[in-house]
């Protein structure tokens, strides 16, 4: 008996009876007019209402594979998916450089992920009318700026908690402490009204100047992300980047006091006892070099030695994963940079400075003459502009930022905006 010859094909025909028929019977003439075309280019004026042709194989899936796929090997959340997803920025600290950190913030995070939801906790002081620029912010979730009341040392706190280092002892940390976590119970709370939760949260101090957007690969699920450097024997704390999942244990700087001190862990520093706690909670972290840096107006000694702190340069390329900084002529560049950074210690107050990415300030004085030309220069004009914005406020102009940003915010909690203003620029 002959075999049937549907069991007979060639090996084209074979090929064809593979793919979609519909997709060939579109594709098919398609491709041979624009082989004519190629072929009679001298006629192509002829031809100039085929054009729209040439268009249409051009926006073909087999054309678009190549964009699909270019994030396909790596594990972090793409620009597009972050734009997409539900976004907490967390803001923590006290004002002080506000009017130069700020602007940045603004620039460089909070409308690099518009979708983001911003969210503000500190305590008032004579410089919180500076957070009249987050009027300029596209969307506010919540606000709360309090009175600052000591809080208690008991002795849990005592025995995992060191006052070394700290400014302001253990008492210091303790706030700072509760700045953090107080934030991811404002997020939580929000989260509860409006019935969702968020995909990702950044917490960053209000210190930190930007010159550089917050990059996609700095979201990594299921991995919570800090800078490298300045870890002073544990892990960067000035800013993290997580899921939920991740961010709700780094955030949590007090709630798990009482399981590091169940642990055994004693004489931790902020460093050191975030690092605890991410260990402890069998949190996954990673490092990635951030394009920020933290304004400081308190003294260092130049050239800082082994356990010294180096001050950055604002003008900088970076980038600075958080160092601190300020506004100054270098004093130390290039061969300079090498020679004070070696002797640096790594676990400690160090920063990356390899590749000319870092020039130092001489910071054992207070901040220098013309510093605010030097900033409007290293910043850019609409930087500049904000700072001399928050130089020239007056107070009734202070009140009319602050109701603005007042009716925008979903959540508001904070003495009179009269107050705030006041406290200032009354004088």
């Amino acid at each position: 008996m002959l075999k049937s010859p549907r069991k007979f094909t060639l090996p084209f025909t074979k090929w064809v009876s593979d793919l979609d028929w519909r997709f060939l019977v579109l594709i098919i003439p398609a491709v041979f007019i624009l082989m004519f075309i190629s072929l009679h280019s001298t006629t192509l004026n002829t031809f100039s209402s085929l054009y729209p042709v040439q268009q249409f194989l051009l926006s073909l899936p087999f054309q678009k594979a190549k964009a699909v796929g270019i994030n396909e090997n790596n594990n972090h959340a793409s620009k597009d998916e972050l734009v997409r997803s539900r976004m907490a920025v967390c803001l923590v600290g006290g004002a002080r450089r506000f009017e130069l950190t700020g602007p940045s913030i603004l620039e460089m995070i909070i409308k690099e992920y518009p979708n983001s939801d911003l969210f503000l906790h500190s305590p008032i002081d004579k410089d919180t009318f500076k957070f009249s620029l987050l009027r300029f912010a596209p969307k506010v979730a919540a606000v709360r700026i309090f009175h600052p009341q000591p809080l208690p040392e008991n002795e849990s706190y005592v025995r995992v908690l060191t006052a070394q280092n700290s400014p302001n002892g253990i008492q210091g940390l303790l706030q700072y402490f509760n700045l953090v976590e107080g934030c991811l119970t404002m997020i939580k709370s929000y989260q509860q009204k409006n019935h969702f939760t968020y995909d990702w949260i950044v917490r960053t101090r209000v210190d930190g100047y930007w010159n550089a957007p917050l990059g996609s690969e700095n979201f990594v699920p299921g991995k919570y992300l800090v800078p490298p450097g300045s870890s002073y024997g544990g892990l960067n704390d000035r800013l993290g980047i997580g899921d939920l999942k991740t961010s709700t244990v780094a955030m949590s700087r007090l709630s798990l006091i009482p399981q590091l001190d169940s642990a055994g862990f004693t004489n931790l520093n902020s460093e050191s006892a975030f690092k605890a706690q991410l260990t402890t909670q069998h949190v996954s972290y990673l490092t990635n070099r951030l394009p920020f840096c933290i304004v400081s107006d308190r003294k260092y000694d130049f050239p800082p030695g082994q356990f010294g702190v180096p001050v950055g340069a604002l003008s900088s390329p970076g980038p600075l994963s958080g160092a601190k900084c300020r506004p100054c002529v270098p004093v130390c560049q290039g061969t300079c940079v090498e020679n004070v950074m070696v002797s640096v210690e790594k676990e400690w107050s160090w920063t990356d400075w390899e590749n000319g990415s870092l020039e130092l300030c001489d910071a054992h004085e207070s901040w220098e003459n013309g510093w605010e030309k030097t900033f409007d220069r290293v910043a850019g004009k609409k930087l500049a502009e904000a700072r001399k914005r928050i130089h020239s406020m007056k107070l009734m102009n202070c009140i009319n930022d602050f109701i603005k940003l007042k009716n925008q915010t979903a959540h508001w909690n904070a003495p009179p905006v009269e107050d705030i203003c006041t406290l200032g620029l009354a004088y």
